[in-house]
């Protein structure tokens, strides 16, 4: 798989996990404190109206409910507001804490009824007369006890409520003794008209069945009562500015850092994953750079990184071999200079001791060995001058023909020394090329010479021309000895004979056939090569027509 594309898919799938994360972790986070934030709401509503029924209940009046109203504020964080059935304002906890009065929230009001709510039983029809007597007492009992419970409440005083007979509500001074109470004084008797008139009231009822009835006694129960209990409370919560309940930042913070540790450890799988050739690419380049042509790198992987590896690992074999070719090249150099210059110091040497006559066969002698070394010299300097894109040319249109003619009449009197045939063949007429004519005889006629060289007495060298698929193919065919199979790789290497016992005169420079490919090369040429040993060999120069070059 493509780098690239790992790295994609590695920072997709990063985004999309921290992005699933953070988003199921903040709602779930929310979804809890959501839940929680109204189970809080639920539990203040039950504790505001609880604890205003039991004031009510227990106080007998809604003086002095302020105080509640006030706590129940400050330890809810609730906005509480009381009116009567009325609708007239007896509490705002805004006021009571030193607020401006914010508008009310929509939250539905709350209703407050401290009022006994007394079991009457479903059969009262049965004995109905007997239970009204009762219930009678019932209600006299309570608007006796509530009045007492509501004086003790205004002065100040701690009352203290038990259940009494129907579940009505007995009230009595927690602090002291029942009577004389901060001037309040529980009249415990009732007298017979008081009771004669809640019978009376209780008669209604006396028609109805059922839940008729249940409903009808209750009616009486609270008018009959009304003049002196605490009356039902409208309470209404919340105000249109609250912020309400926020997201704690204790589990946001751990949420954001879970996602940004994810988020790092897949960063530092992929910052290893990327570094770690990265860091052997870094090593080894120091390494060639210190001279350390040996260094590698490991390549296994098929995208851009082992690509980049096997890139370097080439890199440093072209190096290497291009420092072994310039090792062997200087020792070339060196082998093929210092036996002719050792020869020449001798002979110098020799002749300033007056060991040796200078006659004109010796200065003849020495005269070659002077141009050998020129020439081994000039074609260092041609082929240096090739291989770096220096050698001049001056390009024209010229005819193959006549150069391979050219070419043959030069060597002709080589080949008749040598006791080779040398002949010429073209297609009879001209055959268009463009190049440097110098440059291109001098590449062919370092071919010829190699031939004739390489052919022995009474064998033949063939220059054939042929063209065909806009390219120009000149041939120098020789019934030589023949390369082996194994030497062709090496033909063109600089100062290589395939024949080792062959020594300057009879083998020449061993620069003529890598000078020849040079500048065939430079014409967008090239140089193919045929052998069979014992046969000869077919060395072909292919160059590209004028259409081609032009």
């Amino acid at each position: 798989m493509s780098f690239r594309i790992r790295v994609f898919a590695l920072i997709l799938l990063v985004a999309v996990v921290a992005t699933a994360a953070t988003a199921w972790l903040t709602l779930a986070q929310v979804t809890r404190q959501v839940r929680e934030s109204a189970a809080a709401d639920r539990q203040d509503v039950a504790r505001i109206t609880e604890e205003l029924r039991r004031y009510g209940e227990t106080g007998g009046t809604w003086d002095g409910v302020a105080g509640t109203v006030r706590a129940l504020a400050r330890d809810t964080g609730q906005r509480i507001r009381i009116t009567d059935g009325a609708g007239g304002q007896i509490a705002d906890s805004d006021v009571l804490l030193g607020r401006d009065p914010r508008p009310g929230g929509t939250a539905p009001p709350l209703l407050v009824d401290p009022r006994p709510d007394l079991p009457f039983a479903d059969d009262m029809g049965v004995h109905f007369p007997s239970q009204a007597k009762v219930i009678a007492s019932a209600i006299a009992a309570y608007t006796t006890g509530v009045t007492y419970a509501a004086c003790l409440t205004r002065a100040g005083h701690e009352v203290s409520v038990r259940t009494g007979h129907l579940d009505v509500p007995v009230f009595t001074d927690a602090g002291g003794p029942v009577s004389g109470a901060g001037g309040c004084v529980k009249d415990d008797g009732v007298s017979g008209a008081v009771l004669a008139s809640h019978r009376a009231a209780l008669d209604v009822c006396a028609s109805t069945q059922g839940g008729e009835r249940l409903a009808c006694l209750r009616r009486v129960f609270a008018e009959r009562t009304a003049a002196v209990a605490p009356q039902p409370l409208t309470v209404r919560l919340g105000a249109l500015d609250d912020a309400g309940q926020r997201l704690a930042v204790g589990p946001t913070a751990a949420v954001a850092a879970g996602v940004a540790a994810a988020v790092l450890a897949c960063a530092l799988l992929l910052g290893r994953a990327v570094l770690r050739p990265v860091r052997a690419l870094t090593a080894a380049s120091h390494g060639l750079g210190e001279g350390d042509l040996d260094r590698r790198v490991p390549a296994t992987g098929k995208d851009e990184i082992g690509e980049l590896g096997r890139s370097f690992n080439r890199m440093a074999d072209s190096l290497r071999a291009s420092e072994e070719r310039q090792r062997r090249l200087v020792g070339d150099i060196a082998h093929e200079l210092r036996t002719p210059l050792a020869n020449l110091r001798g002979y110098l040497e020799a002749l300033r001791d007056g060991v040796l006559e200078a006659d004109e066969e010796l200065l003849d002698s020495l005269h070659e060995e002077v141009l050998l070394q020129q020439r081994i010299v000039d074609d260092l300097q041609d082929l240096a001058l090739a291989e770096a894109g220096a050698l001049t040319y001056h390009r024209g249109a010229l005819d193959a023909g006549e150069l391979i003619e050219t070419c043959r009449t030069a060597h002709s009197a080589l080949a008749a020394t040598a006791g080779v045939e040398l002949t010429a063949g073209s297609p009879g007429r001209a055959v268009p090329l463009y190049g440097d004519p110098g440059r291109l005889r001098q590449a062919l006629s370092n071919l010829v010479s190699n031939a004739v060289r390489h052919t022995a007495s009474g064998g033949s060298v063939r220059l054939e021309l042929a063209e065909g698929d806009e390219m120009v193919r000149i041939a120098v065919r020789d019934t030589g000895s023949g390369i082996a199979a194994a030497d062709l790789p090496h033909l063109f290497d600089r100062f290589w004979r395939a024949d080792a016992a062959r020594g300057r005169a009879t083998g020449g420079s061993g620069l003529g056939l890598s000078i020849a490919r040079q500048i065939v090369a430079d014409h967008d040429g090239a140089i193919e090569v045929t052998s069979e040993v014992g046969a000869g060999t077919v060395f072909t120069i292919v160059l590209p027509g004028p259409r081609g070059s032009l």
